[in-house]
């Protein structure tokens, strides 16, 4: 699998590059936002390790960009540790959130994480109502309109689909899916938000079902 690494700084750029080349995986590393755009564009990798604060660009628009035109995972390094860059960035698209400074080893765990999630190990194609899912295929479709989603929206919401009725507690399913990530109730809040707007949108508004101190499941989804 392919990594492209983007850092403004040449040591910390060289750090991860080495730390995913030596885990086995093929790095292509950039500079900037602009680099990193071109990079997405024709080296198609599997993942982007992508720092927020990039001069001229900063890695929230190169995200905004890259996500305008498809769902690679993106995993953001910040120096900042303020949750609401936190919630901003998985809004905008990305998988996960790595605080620097941090260790290589947590860093290629969270990769490890984030390719592992999007391949899950699902039935090859799940209905529920008008929503359609193939998780080997990366494809959702709510009746005839196509629904664009993470790596992170397709677990969570191929996880729901598999059981529609059955209620999940938050904190389990936080567990089930994100068990080497220090994601929070809030980060959850962010990805369902986002899979709920993805599928009103697509004209199914009764997708996803929360009950209040229960848990979470799926909706009628009859659009």
């Amino acid at each position: 699998m392919k990594i492209l690494v983007v850092d403004d700084d040449p040591r910390l750029r060289d750090l991860v590059a080495l730390a995913c080349h030596r885990a086995g995986y093929s790095v292509v590393t950039a500079s900037n936002g602009t680099q990193a755009l071109t990079h997405a564009q024709r080296e198609s990798p599997d993942l982007i390790v992508l720092d927020v604060g990039l001069p001229e660009m900063d890695g929230l628009q190169v995200c905004r960009h890259i996500r305008a035109r498809s769902q690679v995972p993106i995993l953001f390094l910040s120096a900042r540790a303020d949750e609401v860059d936190r919630i901003l960035g998985l809004e905008l698209g990305a998988d996960d959130y790595v605080t620097k400074p941090f260790s290589p080893r947590e860093l290629l765990a969270r990769i490890r994480a984030i390719l592992k999630r999007g391949t899950p190990a699902t039935p090859t194609l799940l209905r529920h109502g008008i929503v359609s899912l193939d998780p080997d295929q990366h494809i959702c479709t709510a009746g005839q309109t196509p629904v664009t989603l993470t790596a992170a929206e397709m677990t969570l919401l191929a996880h729901l689909m598999q059981r529609p009725t059955l209620v999940h507690p938050r904190n389990r399913l936080i567990d089930q899916l994100w068990p080497d990530s220090d994601m929070s109730d809030r980060t959850l809040d962010s990805h369902l938000r986002n899979l709920r707007r993805k599928l009103a949108e697509a004209g199914c508004e009764d997708a996803i079902d929360t009950l209040h101190g229960i848990g979470i499941r799926m909706g009628a989804c009859q659009g």
